[in-house]
C-alpha cells in the first residue's frame, strides 16, 4: 500500500535510469499579519488556531549551528567538498518548547556570489523525502540560484536522519506485497485491513513520543526556528509537491516572516482524503493518455488493453527473472513511476509489451525503484515516513462502507489507477494509532508578499488544478499562478527555459510574473 507522491520528478527520473506568453512586473510586496481567512471553516482547524507557542528560550533561538563535513549514511554516499551537514534542535512539543527536544539534520551549500539575499530552504515532498540526501543531487539544477543563495535543506522531524520511522523490516515489507491492495474477497478485505493495522503500531513503536509531533504545521514551526538560527529576516523557500502544502502552512503561520517562496507540483490545500485521491486518479489517468497518445494507441482502447492486463494479473499473479512474483498491486506501482516523468515512457513501453508476454520482471524492476528496494533487498523508508506524517495530518477516517459506495466513481475516473487509489483511502489510515489534525489545511496567508505558485498541466501526482486553488487559498495579492504545458512531475528544471528563468527571476531579483503566466 503506498500513495504515488513522488517528492520530486528528479527523484522518479533517477530511479528510471532504468516560449512564455505575458509580462512581468518588480515585486513591491509588504509584508505584515493579516487576519483575514479564505476558508469558512478555518478557525476550528487552523494550525494558526492551534495551542498557543510560548516564547522560544535561549536554548533554541540563541543555538550555534556546528557546520562540517557531511558523512555517508546508509542509503546515500557522503556528498562533495561543497556541501556541510549540521544538527538543528527543536522542541519534540511545540506547545512546550521549553520542555524536551529532537534533532534535525540540516544540509547547506554556501553561496558563491558577492552579493548574498540569505538562505533558500528546500522541501522535495513526500511527505518523507530526505532533504540531506537529495539536496547534493539537486544543487545543479538549481546552480543559478547558489549565485546569491545558500542552498539549505533538511530531513523534517520523522524522516531519515531526523529520527526516521522505520514500522517494520526488509522482510516484513517484502511479505507484505502479497496483499491484494483491491481486496475482491472477504478474506482478501481482512488482510488488508490487518496489515493496514499491523503497519500503525510498528510505526507506533518505532516512532514513540514523537508519533504526535510530526505534523506539517510542526515542520512548519520548525522552519521558522531555522530561519532564526540561520540568521535571516524572511524566509525563502522552494517547495516541491508535499513541500508546497508545507510552504503553504509556513506561510498562513507566520506571513510577516515570508520572503520569497516557490511552490512547484502543488498539492491543492482544498482538498480532503477523498478530494486527494479523486485528483491523482484524474491525474494518472491523464498523463497515461498522453503516454498512450505518444505511442499511436487511442488512449480509451490503450486503458482497457491495461486494465485487462491488470485483472489477468490480479487472477494469475506474473513471473519474473528475481524468482518473486508480480503482483496486481505491483504491476500498477510499476506503470505509475515512468508517469512521473516523460523520459520514464520509454521503459513503461518495454515492461507492459514484456507483461503482454507473460513476464514481469521489467514492471517488477520499476515497482522497486518506486518502492525504494535495492538489489539486496532492502528497502527505503520514505512510504513509512510518508504514512506517519500524513495520517497525523488528515483527520479524515473513510469507513469501507463509505468507500465501496465511491468505488464506481473512482473506476470510471480511471479503470487503471481508481480502484487503487478508492480503496487506499480507507486503508491508509486504518485503525491509526493517533488522531488526524484537520480536514484540510489552512494556508491563508493576508498579508504575505507574492507567492509563486507553478503548475504543469501533465502532472499525475499534483494535477495542475492545484496551482491555481492554492493561489486562491493563499489570498488575494498573494497567490500568483505560473503555467507550464508539460509532462511530468513539477516544472523547474525540467526542460522549459519559460519556467526556470521565470522562477529564477523571482528568486534572484523579486520580480513578480503576471498571474496566469504561461509557459509552453
Amino acid at each position: 500500500m503506498a500513495r504515488w507522491a513522488r517528492w520530486t520528478a528528479l527523484g522518479a527520473a533517477a530511479l528510471l535510469v532504468a516560449g512564455c506568453s505575458g509580462n512581468s512586473s518588480s515585486d513591491n510586496g509588504k509584508n505584515g499579519e493579516g487576519t483575514g481567512s479564505a476558508k469558512a471553516s478555518a478557525a476550528a482547524s487552523s494550525p494558526r488556531a492551534a495551542a498557543t507557542v510560548a516564547a522560544l528560550p535561549a536554548s533554541l533561538t540563541s543555538q550555534k549551528l556546528d557546520w562540517g563535513r557531511c558523512e555517508a549514511t546508509a542509503d546515500s554516499p557522503a556528498p562533495g567538498g561543497d556541501w556541510q551537514c549540521a544538527t538543528l534542535k527543536v522542541p519534540l512539543d511545540w506547545a512546550k518548547p521549553e520542555g524536551r527536544t529532537t534533532h534535525l539534520a540540516m544540509i547547506r551549500a554556501r553561496a558563491r556570489g558577492g552579493d548574498r539575499i540569505g538562505s533558500l530552504l528546500f522541501n522535495f515532498g513526500g511527505p518523507g523525502g530526505s532533504g540531506v540526501s537529495m539536496m547534493p543531487s539537486y544543487g545543479s539544477t538549481v546552480s543559478v540560484l547558489r549565485e546569491r543563495y545558500d542552498l539549505v535543506s533538511w530531513d523534517p522531524r520523522g524522516v531519515s536522519a531526523s529520527g526516521g520511522v522505520r514500522c517494520r523490516g526488509d522482510r516484513q515489507i517484502q511479505a507484505a506485497e502479497a496483499i491484494d491492495a483491491t481486496p475482491d474477497t472477504p478474506a482478501e478485505e481482512q488482510a488488508y485491513f490487518q496489515d493496514a493495522a499491523d503497519f500503525g503500531r510498528g510505526c507506533q513503536k518505532a516512532a514513540g513520543d514523537l508519533m504526535a509531533h510530526v505534523s506539517t504545521t510542526d515542520t512548519a514551526r520548525d522552519m521558522d526556528l531555522m530561519r532564526r538560527v540561520l540568521g535571516d529576516e524572511k524566509l525563502h523557500y522552494f517547495g516541491i509537491s508535499y513541500g508546497t502544502e508545507l510552504g503553504g502552512v509556513y506561510a498562513h503561520l507566520f506571513p510577516q516572516n515570508v520572503g520569497r517562496l516557490v511552490l512547484d507540483a502543488v498539492v491543492d490545500p482544498s482538498a480532503d482524503t477523498v478530494g486527494h485521491a479523486e485528483n491523482q486518479t484524474r491525474g494518472f489517468q491523464r498523463a497515461l493518455n498522453d503516454y498512450l497518445e505518444s505511442t499511436g494507441q487511442d488512449p480509451k482502447q490503450g486503458t482497457r488493453k491495461i486494465a485487462g492486463l491488470l485483472k489477468r494479473i490480479d487472477a494469475e499473479p506474473l513471473p519474473t527473472s528475481s524468482g518473486r512474483k508480480l503482483t496486481q498491486t505491483l504491476a500498477v506501482t510499476g506503470i505509475v513511476l515512468p508517469l512521473y516523468s516523460e523520459a520514464g515512457w520509454p521503459s513503461l513501453t518495454s515492461a507492459l509489451k514484456e507483461a503482454e508476454q507473460g513476464d514481469g520482471s521489467e514492471l517488477l524492476t520499476l515497482a522497486d525503484g518506486y518502492n525504494e528496494r535495492d538489489g539486496s533487498g532492502h528497502y527505503g523508508t520514505t512510504t513509512h515516513s510518508q504514512r506517519v506524517i500524513s495520517c497525523l495530518d488528515d483527520k479524515q477516517r473513510p469507513t469501507l462502507e463509505e468507500t465501496k459506495r465511491r468505488l464506481p466513481e473512482f473506476e470510471k475516473l480511471s479503470p487503471v489507477f481508481g480502484d487503487f487509489l478508492g480503496w487506499d483511502t480507507v486503508g491508509w489510515c486504518h485503525d491509526w494509532p493517533v488522531a488526524g489534525q484537520y480536514d484540510t489545511p489552512e494556508v491563508s496567508a493576508p498579508g504575505a508578499p507574492p507567492i509563486l505558485t507553478v503548475g504543469n498541466t501533465g502532472d499525475p501526482a499534483t494535477p495542475y488544478e492545484g496551482a491555481r486553488r492554492m493561489a486562491d487559498e493563499l489570498g488575494k495579492d498573494v497567490g500568483v499562478v505560473l503555467t507550464w504545458k508539460g509532462e511530468g512531475h513539477g516544472a523547474y528544471g525540467n526542460g522549459s527555459d519559460c519556467v526556470d528563468s521565470t522562477v529564477d527571476a523571482y528568486l534572484l531579483r523579486g520580480t513578480v510574473p503576471r498571474d496566469g503566466k504561461v509557459c509552453s
